[in-house]
């Protein structure tokens, strides 16, 4: 995409070149015209009034893509702008799970106005899906697919994708089910165009369909889609009666809101669905907070530690140096851990009843790092810092001991948490390090004792 195509829009726009604009908003693509005009917004270059201009200008083949590429601030303006004809040829065009997914970031007046404005059929499929537990497959289904009968032959099933087919999510899956809506089996049109027009569907569709119910959990959903390269996934209700299905481009929301979500956390920071440059700094501020304050007051048991051995510190001055470099090197052995084990709860590829390799696995981790570690320490102490053997020995083996106990925790932590139902992103690198800064001065200064006589 051309540098200045949002100087080009902006000009054509403002010279009122109506058939000029028309034309290079048709070679582009929805989701390029979505982010120009966000931006223009954002940058203050066009006004509420020349953004309903824009859109009507679009061709009306697009302009339905783009609208569902735009962020729900923008969707707002343009919905507000709308006389109920416009918004009814919009919503008409738009697939229904697309439909779905706005209505869920508008307040409630735009909610009325926009049902007010779809046929009695589309509301009443509308409030079923939005009845659906959020974060479920059916939150995130759409209900347009092609179904098909076994009894049927190939030339009657093409008859079929192309008298219903413009208004399906998809066509390239096709779904058979009997008169019951049961899920019988599937059908690609790749394997209809291969068969004869004479052949039936029942000896050509594939049985064994991999399906999920409406309940699933949707990252669950688009692991699922990863692991079998699926281009859609039926979803089933109880009795094993097709409802909806999952296209793939809704799998790849998903995993994108999760990992974003999951950074987050793992960031300490509580998530949220807004762009960072559309937050204000007072809503910044009320996500990074909360996490500030709760790893603050819990960093305060680091000084009561301190201050419990400040007798022992000032006998030995010199172990006070070394603090800093324990407490970092323990939160970076454990948050390497749980980063590792995050992902695998993540992926699917860890699950509870693997808590003991995992913590055999990171215990010979542990004990190969913190060797390594700890010898590099004791040479670096003994012969370019000049610190007694004695001293450094104690800050070696501290090392030892807390790169052990960090991956020890930052393992574990992450699987409990999700056994008990947290996001095992909590966990995270903020959280870990925190309690490894508390244990590791612990072990520093019993060891010092021990080994000091102080």
């Amino acid at each position: 995409m051309e540098e200045n195509l949002g100087e080009k829009i902006l000009e054509l726009l403002k010279q009122k070149k109506k058939k000029e604009l028309r034309e290079l908003l048709s070679s582009l693509n929805s989701a390029d015209i979505a982010a120009e005009i966000e931006e223009m917004l954002e940058d203050e270059q066009i006004s509420r009034e020349e953004l309903l201009v824009l859109f009507r200008i679009l061709p009306k083949d697009i302009a339905s893509d783009t609208f569902v590429e735009m962020d729900a601030e923008t969707q707002q303006i343009l919905i507000s702008g709308f006389n109920d004809k416009e918004l009814h040829e919009v919503l008409d065009d738009l697939f229904l799970d697309d439909t779905v997914d706005i209505i869920e970031e508008m307040p409630a007046n735009v909610v009325k106005r926009m049902l007010k404005n779809v046929d009695p059929d589309t509301r009443k499929s509308i409030n079923q899906l939005l009845n659906y537990p959020e974060d479920s497959a059916g939150s995130i289904m759409t209900i347009e697919y092609v179904d098909l009968k076994k009894t049927m032959t190939v030339e009657q099933s093409f008859a079929r994708i192309r008298k219903t087919g413009v208004d399906k999510e998809t066509i390239y899956t096709c779904y058979v089910t009997d008169s019951n809506r049961k899920l019988l089996g599937l059908v690609s049109v790749k394997d209809l165009l291969l068969a004869q027009y004479e052949d039936v569907i029942d000896d050509i569709m594939e049985e064994n369909v991999i399906s999920v119910t409406t309940t699933d959990d949707q990252e669950m959903v688009a692991q699922m889609f990863s692991k079998y390269d699926f281009m859609a996934l039926p979803v089933v209700d109880s009795e094993n009666r097709l409802v909806g299905i999952i296209t793939v481009d809704d799998a790849i929301d998903v995993m994108q809101e999760e990992f974003t979500e999951d950074i987050e956390k793992m960031n300490a920071i509580v998530p949220t669905d807004k762009p960072y440059l559309k937050m204000t700094p007072f809503e910044i501020w009320k996500v990074r907070i909360p996490w500030l304050l709760l790893l603050m007051v819990s960093a305060t048991f680091t000084g009561l530690i301190l201050s419990s051995f400040e007798a022992a510190l000032a006998a030995q001055i010199a172990l006070v140096a070394y603090i800093p470099m324990l407490m970092d090197t323990g939160g970076n052995s454990g948050s390497q851990a749980s980063v590792t084990v995050i992902r695998g709860l993540s992926l699917g590829e860890i699950e509870f009843c693997d808590w003991l390799r995992v913590i055999w696995k990171e215990l010979r981790v542990s004990i190969l790092c913190g060797i390594t570690l700890s010898a590099t320490t004791f040479l670096k102490l003994v012969f370019l810092d000049r610190v007694g053997i004695a001293v450094s020995a104690v800050v070696s083996l501290t090392l030892i001991v807390t790169v052990v106990i960090a991956k020890f925790v930052g393992c574990t932590l992450p699987i409990l948490s999700k056994k008990i139902g947290f996001d095992p992103a909590v966990m995270s690198s903020p959280f870990i390090t925190t309690i490894v800064d508390a244990i590791s001065l612990l072990v520093y200064f019993m060891i010092a004792k021990i080994m000091l006589g102080i």
